[in-house]
């Protein structure tokens, strides 16, 4: 059974198969706060999304993060580290992107197990 939330003409915000939660990229909606805090509002929205598929942070297998300048590292880590945890850490890239829009500075799309 394929699932589909927050479906648009684009995009779905998730999708679930075989007990997998797929996210679309998430995104900050205050861009007037710095990377510390957009990392936290992308966290949060992955929380939400992770709580419609009956899931959670701790099962999140993957994690893609995608900075528009990797001199954020430090200030999107700071964010992260509050929010995963400890010893249930996904597997994780992080790149610098060019965004959608030049006022985010964070996108992070995760994949979790739906248990």
């Amino acid at each position: 059974m394929l699932e589909r939330f927050d479906v648009g003409p684009r995009m779905s915000e998730m999708t679930i198969h075989n007990k997998v939660a797929y996210l679309s990229g998430q995104i900050p909606e205050d861009t007037s706060q710095d990377i510390t805090g957009q990392t936290r509002q992308v966290l949060e929205e992955i929380d939400k999304l992770l709580v419609l598929a009956a899931s959670d942070k701790q099962h999140v297998l993957r994690a893609e993060i995608f900075l528009a300048d990797m001199a954020d590292f430090d200030g999107m880590n700071a964010a992260w580290d509050e929010w995963v945890v400890a010893g249930m850490t996904p597997a994780r890239a992080t790149v610098e992107a060019k965004l959608a829009h030049a006022e985010w500075k964070v996108e992070i799309v995760v994949t979790a197990a739906v248990p």
